[in-house]
């Protein structure tokens, strides 16, 4: 089987877009993949944390991998700081990787905006994150659209590290939305949907109740004309509605459009209320009997304990091809 690994931060409330863009693939695929899902703890604190909910949204996460349909019968779950190894071979990543490569990172770009200088670790989390996967010689990486550039990335170095070293990496291929099904933040189209923007409407989570749900998704901004029509360019708005529908219903967005012909953006956002509304409540019910029973804190050192021994066969192979150690 194919190995694949993939990672969700914990800070905060993981939204639909998170759920669509990740969590989604990552239960499709431990059926007949072998799974590896990870608590990026450590990518997290590239920004101030405060400790104590930091270790609280560890174990949201953790419950939410689960709430969402991740088996840990079937799929190894743990936190990335209880495998030493993660951040051992970030550092020799970060030897064979270069400044240039790192300071074109879009998402560096974004989050360094307006500062004279960062914090060293927002600058080179790429690396951890490539660390993430090559320890674990993952195939297959699935991640939202936004991602690319690191999986790119990764491959760039786990070949280079390949052509000096000799045979030291497999080389992953990331698994990808849909042209067209990112989804964008509900109060602005064309941000994506983020766990830190400062209005609470413009994402949905999945631990909102049903009437955080509606105020969101009612409040969401589509345009003046009132036409039910995919046209993510000159309609963002609605198309974002379109593709969140599409996504929770399993309905083609054509079909859809079809259905709501005629019809004004008020009953499409209603019946959009609906959809969400009953996607993500089996979500939230399981998630509180996961989050407050014993068995999660069992389940995440089973999962480091079973991940710590794949990650030292890796470093082990690293070390000898690398000449470090005795």
């Amino acid at each position: 089987m194919a190995r694949v690994f993939s990672g969700v931060q914990p800070t905060g409330n993981i939204h639909i877009g998170n759920y669509l863009g990740a969590l989604k693939q990552f239960v499709e695929l431990q059926d007949e993949n072998q799974c590896i899902y990870c608590i990026v703890d450590m990518h997290s604190i590239t920004v101030p944390q405060d400790p104590k909910e930091l270790k609280d949204h560890i174990l949201d996460v953790a419950a939410l991998y689960m709430a969402v349909g991740i088996d840990p019968e079937k799929s190894i779950v743990f936190v990335q700081s209880d495998v030493a190894q993660h951040a051992e071979l970030a550092w020799v990543l970060m030897c064979n990787s270069y400044t240039g490569e790192l300071s074109r990172m879009t998402q560096f770009k974004a989050k360094n905006k307006g500062r004279e200088s960062a914090p060293a670790g927002l600058f080179t989390y790429p690396i951890l994150m490539a660390a993430d996967i090559l320890l674990y010689d993952a195939d297959i990486v699935p991640v939202g659209n936004d991602q690319k550039q690191h999986i790119e990335l990764t491959r760039d170095v786990a070949i280079r590290v390949n052509n000096k070293y000799g045979e030291t990496f497999v080389v992953p291929d990331g698994r990808f939305l849909k042209a067209g099904a990112r989804i964008m933040a509900l109060d602005d189209p064309g941000d994506k949907m983020s766990k830190s923007a400062e209005n609470k409407h413009s994402r949905v989570s999945l631990l909102d109740d049903d009437n955080k749900i509606k105020k969101s998704i009612m409040k969401a901004t589509t345009d003046s004309d009132g036409i039910i029509r995919f046209d993510p360019e000159n309609k963002p708005g609605i198309s974002n509605l379109l593709n969140i529908y599409s996504a929770f219903s399993g309905k083609t967005i054509d079909d859809i459009v079809k259905d709501f012909e005629g019809c004004g953006y008020g009953d499409f956002k209603k019946e959009l209320v609906n959809i969400v509304q009953t996607g993500i409540a089996p979500i939230r019910e399981r998630y509180e009997d996961i989050r407050n029973s014993d068995e999660l804190i069992r389940t995440l050192k089973d999962g480091a304990e079973r991940a710590g021994a794949i990650a030292e066969k890796t470093m082990k192979r690293v070390k000898d091809n690398f000449g470090l150690g005795l």
